[in-house]
């Protein structure tokens, strides 16, 4: 990631694609390229949810489930530019298997796409949300095990990183949370034994589809950084 090479997981055509010189070549200008999660949760730290916060996790609950860290006012990169990636904590250890080959990650159980696919049928994740509303017992099981999942990924990062809010965005966890929010603050009331982590804020993003670009934005302004010594 510092060095502008993309691979993302669910677009095997851009593995390794050295996106940021790619830009910079075409547009004549310096160009920032990092995570698409990590700019949501810059985004949601700086204008929206995460505002007043200490540290911070956001998470992008979407086709996949990503997320970011912002600590004392810096987004956190880590060794490869990948902290945060909350989604590939083990959430059900026999459950099912991810993109990424390991089974139960969070993704494998959250994210729309696992959603959809676990259902059965053509049917993208609002239609079993639907389904879940008007009591289809497996839709409604699905969309419980989703929170459940979140909920412990995020008990996880919050007892290692001591987080004092997660705000959670995407277009499945927002246009869902009345179904992922009881199983995931149940999960949270249950895992949560330390008082650092019982006392933690989980909030629905704020900023919607803007969070990310707003995100971008300060990456390019350079908020949210430690400038590296010259």
């Amino acid at each position: 990631m510092r060095e502008g090479l993309v691979s993302p997981l669910h677009i095997p055509a851009w593995r390794d694609f050295p996106l940021r010189a790619r830009l910079a070549e075409r547009f004549g200008i310096p160009c920032v390229v990092d995570n698409d999660a990590k700019a949501m949760a810059l985004g949601e730290w700086w204008l929206g949810a995460g505002r007043s916060s200490r540290a911070m996790l956001g998470m992008v609950v979407s086709t996949g489930v990503g997320g970011g860290l912002v600590i004392a006012g810096q987004l956190v990169d880590g060794a490869t530019g990948n902290a945060g990636h909350v989604g590939h904590v083990i959430a059900f250890p026999d459950g099912p298997e991810c993109d990424c080959g390991a089974h139960g990650c969070v993704e494998a159980v959250a994210s729309g796409s696992a959603i959809a696919r676990r259902y059965g049928g053509d049917v993208a994740a609002e239609v079993v949300a639907a389904r879940a509303r008007a009591r289809d017992p497996r839709a409604g099981q699905l969309f419980d095990e989703a929170g459940t999942a979140l909920g412990r990924g995020i008990a996880a990062a919050a007892a290692l990183c001591d987080l004092d809010r997660v705000v959670i965005g995407g277009g499945v966890a927002l246009g869902a949370w009345d179904l992922l929010r009881p199983p995931l603050a149940a999960e949270l009331a249950g895992a949560a034994r330390l008082q650092f982590v019982r006392d933690l804020d989980v909030r629905p993003a704020e900023l919607g589809e803007r969070a990310g670009l707003l995100g971008a934005a300060a990456l390019a302004l350079g908020l949210g950084r430690v400038l590296a010594p010259p």
